[in-house]
C-alpha cells in the first residue's frame, strides 16, 4: 500500500526509476485511452517505473510490464506516492438515506480500488474502497441507505452498528438538496453519537430546478459543522470535499455542533433518564443517544442496558417510560423543531405552487387506470426492442460459434473422437450456444437499469400496491420481486427490506414465478426460433402467464396465512431525474460479467457433464445414461408433448436455467448448425409452448433454492414451495399443450 505525495499532477517521465505513481488523468486522443485501459493502464491505477532512460520508457501496471514511447508517457499524468511508513490513515463512513446519490460519491473517490463483499453475518451488500491524497489514505465505507438510526431491516442494521461499533473518523453525511429537512433527520441522530461529522448537500442543481435556494454558509453556521455543497452527477465540488474530511478527522476545523433537544413538555424525564444512566452506559454509546433511544423504545438500547444498571434504577426508568408511553412524539418532535431552526435561515424557496415535471409526469403515471397499463406497456416496449435488435446480434454470434466450432473441428481433426465431440458439441455447442444469449441479456439490463435509474421503479411498485394487496401484500413488496427479472437470488434476499416476517416468507414463496433473466433469455431463443414472426408475442403471453399464476398463487396463500396481519406501505418516491450514462454503464457491466463468470464455470461444467453422459457407453446418444434417464421420465413429458431430450433440458435447468438450451445443444449435436435451426423440427410449436410454460414455473436455479432455504428458515415453507412450483409447472404444461394443439398450426 502507498499514499499519494505531489497533489500536483506530474507525468510519467518525470518519476525516477523505483518510483510510483498513481495514474489520475490521460490526455491526448480517445484512441490512446482506449489502448492504454486495454492493457490495464486506466485512471485509479498505480504504476511503478522499472526503466526511465533516454528512449522508451518500462512502467509495472497491473502487474504487467509496459513499455510506452516518451510522448505517450508524457501524456499519462500521476500522483507520485511515498513508503507506508510516512502514511496516515483514517476510517471514513458514507452514510445517507436511500436516493440521495451516496453510491456515485463513493463511485467517484474510490474508482477502480473498491471492494464488494458482505457484512459480517448478515448477506447484504459491503462496499468500501480507498482514496489517497497526499499523505493520508482513507478507507472508505459505502453504507447501505437508512432514513434513521433505528433499525427497521438488515440494512439499516448494519448501517447503525458499523458507525456504533467501529467509530469512524469521519462521517460524509449525504443529503438531498431539494429536500433537505427529510434528509437532516438521519444528522439529527448522528450528531448525538460524537463521530465529526460532515455534511455533503447533494442534488443542488435538482433544488435550484425546483426553485429551491441553500445558503451553504448559512447552513453551516446554523448546524455548527462543515457544509459542502456538490454535484455527483457532474463531480462538482468533490475535490473540495476530500480535505474537508480530512481536516475534520483530525480536528482542524471548528466543530461545534447544534444538538437537538426532545420537546419542551418531555424535557424533564430526558433529564431524568441522564441522570439514570450516567456511569453506565457503554463506550461505544453516549448518553443523549441512548437517553433518545430509551424515549424512542428502541429494543436492542434497552436489552443491552438493563443489565448494566442497578435493579432500582432500571426499575425507574421503566415507570417513567410506561408513565409517558407518548415519549415517542416527545423524541420525534424535538428533532423536527430542530430541524425547522436550522433551516430556517438556510433555504428559500421561489417556485412554491407550481408544479414540478414530476408531479406532472405522476399525474399520469401513478393514477390507477393508467398505472397497470402503462407498465404492461413498457415491459411490452422492452421485449420488442430486446427483439428487434437483441435477435439479429444473437443471429450473428451464432453464426460466428458456428464458424468456431468448424476451425476448432479442423484444427483437431486427427485427436480421437471423443475430444472433437466433447469440444465441438460439448463446449462450444452447450455453453457456446448460452453465450449468444448475450446481446438479449444486455438489452433487457439496459432497459431495467435505465428504469430504475430514472425512478419509475419506485412508480411501479406504487401502482403495483392495490394489485399486490389482493394477493395480501403491499407495493414494497413489488421491489424485490422486480429484481427477480435480473435475478431470483437477490430478489430472495431483497425481502429483508419487509418488516412482517409473513410477508416476508409470502414474497420468497412467490418469487419463483418471476422469470429471470436466465429463464427470460431461454423463452427469447425458443420463441425467435419456434414462433419466428409471433415471438414477441408468444413471449408477452407467457410472461403474463407468469405474472397472473403469481397473483392466483398469493391470493391462495394469502388467504390462508396471511389473516389478520397488518400491511403498512411507506416508501419514498424519487423525483424523476435525468439518466447517469456512468451509472447504468457500472450497472450492466457487472450483471453481464456475472453471467459469463457463470457461463464460463456452471454452465461449462453442466455441458461438459452432459456430453459426456449423453455419449457413454458407445459413444451415441440413443444408447447412453441419459437417454435411460430421459426415457425413465418420459412417460411424465408425454402428456406435455414432451419427448426424452426435452425433459432432460427441463431437469438440467435445475443447476441454471441458461443449461437448458445447453443441453438441448448438447443432446441435438448442434455444435456447428446451430440450435436455433434445429429447434423448429424437433420440436413443434404445441410442445414448445409447453416446454416454455413448464421452464417458466418450474423451481428456480440451485443458487436461488439455496437462498430461499436459508431466508425462509422454515422447513415447511420451504418443502411446500417446491411441491407448489412442481405442481403448478406440471399443470401448466399439461394445459399449454393441449392448448397449443387446439389453436396452433402443429
Amino acid at each position: 500500500m502507498a499514499a499519494v505525495k505531489d497533489a500536483q499532477d506530474i507525468t510519467v517521465t518525470s518519476l525516477r526509476e523505483g518510483e510510483e505513481g498513481v495514474v489520475r488523468s490521460i490526455t491526448g486522443r480517445e484512441s490512446l485511452t482506449t489502448r492504454l485501459a486495454a492493457m490495464g493502464l486506466v485512471r485509479g491505477t498505480t504504476i511503478k517505473m522499472l526503466r526511465n532512460g533516454a528512449g522508451p520508457v518500462i512502467v509495472l501496471a497491473s502487474d504487467t510490464r509496459l513499455a510506452l514511447g516518451r510522448l505517450e508517457a508524457s501524456r499519462v499524468l500521476v500522483s507520485k506516492v511515498i513508503p507506508d511508513t510516512e502514511r496516515k490513515t483514517m476510517l471514513v463512513a458514507l452514510a445517507g438515506q436511500p436516493n440521495v446519490g451516496k453510491s456515485t460519491v463513493f463511485n467517484i473517490l474510490t474508482g477502480l480500488s473498491q471492494h464488494v463483499g458482505n457484512w459480517p453475518g448478515k448477506t447484504v451488500e459491503k462496499k468500501e474502497g480507498v482514496h489517497l491524497l497526499d499523505d493520508v489514505e482513507m478507507r472508505i465505507v459505502d453504507l447501505p441507505g437508512t432514513y434513521s438510526l433505528t433499525a427497521f431491516s438488515e440494512e439499516e442494521r448494519a448501517a447503525r452498528e458499523f458507525i456504533i461499533d467501529e467509530r469512524p473518523d469521519v462521517i460524509v453525511l449525504i443529503v438531498n438538496g431539494s429536500a433537505l429537512e427529510r434528509s437532516l433527520y438521519l444528522l439529527s441522530e448522528l450528531l448525538l453519537l460524537d463521530t465529526p461529522t460532515v455534511v455533503a448537500v447533494n442534488m443542488m442543481d435538482v433544488a435550484e430546478g425546483q426553485g429551491i435556494h441553500v445558503d451553504i454558509p448559512a447552513l453551516q453556521r446554523s448546524l455548527g459543522v462543515p457544509v459542502i455543497s456538490i454535484i455527483a452527477t457532474k463531480n462538482k465540488g468533490i475535490k473540495d470535499l476530500v480535505p474537508l474530511i480530512i481536516d475534520a478527522a483530525q480536528r482542524k476545523i471548528d466543530y461545534k455542533p447544534r444538538l437537538p433537544e426532545v420537546s419542551a413538555d418531555h424535557h424533564a424525564i430526558y433529564v431524568r433518564l441522564l441522570q439514570l444512566i450516567r456511569n453506565h452506559v457503554p463506550p461505544r454509546f453516549t448518553d443523549r443517544w441512548v437517553a433518545t433511544k430509551l424515549m424512542e423504545g428502541d429494543p436492542e438500547v434497552a436489552a443491552s442496558l438493563q443489565g448494566l444498571l442497578p435493579e432500582g434504577a432500571w426499575n425507574e426508568i421503566q415507570g417513567l417510560l410506561i408513565e409517558h408511553e407518548d415519549a415517542l412524539r416527545a423524541v420525534v418532535g424535538g428533532r423536527y423543531d430542530w430541524i425547522e431552526m436550522v433551516t430556517r435561515v438556510a433555504i428559500s424557496r421561489f417556485k412554491r405552487g407550481q408544479m414540478l415535471m414530476t408531479d406532472r409526469i405522476d399525474h399520469l403515471l401513478t393514477r390507477p387506470i393508467l398505472g397497470i397499463p402503462v407498465l404492461l406497456g413498457i415491459l411490452a416496449a422492452v421485449f420488442v426492442l430486446t427483439y428487434k435488435v437483441g435477435y439479429p446480434l444473437q443471429h450473428g454470434l451464432e453464426r460466428m460459434m458456428a464458424a468456431v466450432a468448424g476451425l476448432v473441428e479442423t484444427a483437431i481433426a486427427g485427436a480421437p473422437f471423443w475430444v472433437t465431440g466433447l469440444v465441438v458439441n460439448g463446449i462450444i455447442g452447450g455453453a457456446g450456444s448460452v453465450l449468444t444469449f448475450f446481446p438479449i441479456l444486455l438489452i433487457f439490463f439496459i432497459c431495467l437499469t435505465f428504469l430504475e435509474d430514472v425512478g419509475y421503479m419506485a412508480r411501479a411498485a406504487f401502482v403495483m400496491d392495490r394489485f399486490m394487496h389482493i394477493i395480501g401484500l403491499h407495493g414494497k413488496s413489488f421491489l424485490p420481486l422486480c429484481l427477480g427479472f435480473g435475478c431470483n437470488v437477490p430478489s430472495v434476499i431483497g425481502t429483508r427490506i419487509i418488516e412482517s416476517r409473513k410477508a416476508r416468507l409470502l414474497t420468497i414463496f412467490l418469487t419463483p414465478f418471476v422469470p429471470c433473466t436466465a429463464r427470460l433469455a431461454v423463452l427469447a431463443f425458443v420463441c425467435a426460433a419456434v414462433f419466428a414472426n409471433y415471438a414477441s408475442f408468444v413471449s408477452w403471453a407467457l410472461l403474463s402467464v407468469n405474472i397472473l399464476v403469481l397473483g392466483a398463487t398469493g391470493m391462495i396463500i394469502g388467504r390462508v396465512f396471511m389473516k389478520g396481519e397488518p400491511m403498512p406501505f411507506i416508501m419514498e418516491l424519487p423525483l424523476y431525474h435525468k439518466p447517469d450514462p456512468r451509472t447504468i454503464a457500472i450497472v450492466v457491466w457487472n450483471r453481464i460479467i456475472a453471467f459469463v463468470k457463470r457461463a464460463g464455470t456452471v454452465i461449462l461444467l453442466a455441458s461438459v457433464v452432459v456430453w459426456i453422459l449423453s455419449n457413454i457407453p458407445g459413444g451415441k446418444i440413443e444408447t447412453s445414461i441419459i437417454a435411460w434417464v430421459g426415457r425413465l421420465i418420459e412417460p411424465v413429458g408425454r402428456p406435455m408433448g414432451l419427448g426424452w431430450k426435452e425433459m432432460v433440458a427441463l431437469v438440467s435447468s435445475l443447476v441454471a436455467k441458461e443449461n437448458s438450451i445447453a443441453t438441448l445443444g448438447v443432446l441435438y449435436g448442434v455444435g456447428e448448425e446451430g440450435l436455433r435451426q434445429v429447434l423448429p423440427h424437433a420440436m413443434g410449436q404445441a410442445s414448445a409452448l409447453a416446454f416454455l410454460v413448464v421452464l417458466m414455473l418450474f423451481i428456480p436455479c440451485a443458487a436461488t433454492v439455496a437462498v430461499m432455504k436459508q431466508e425462509m428458515g422454515s422447513w415447511k415453507w420451504f418443502a411446500s414451495s417446491v411441491a407448489f412450483t412442481i405442481a403448478v409447472s406440471y399443470l401448466g404444461g399439461v394445459a399449454a399443450y393441449h392448448l397449443g394443439m387446439a389453436l396452433l398450426v402443429r
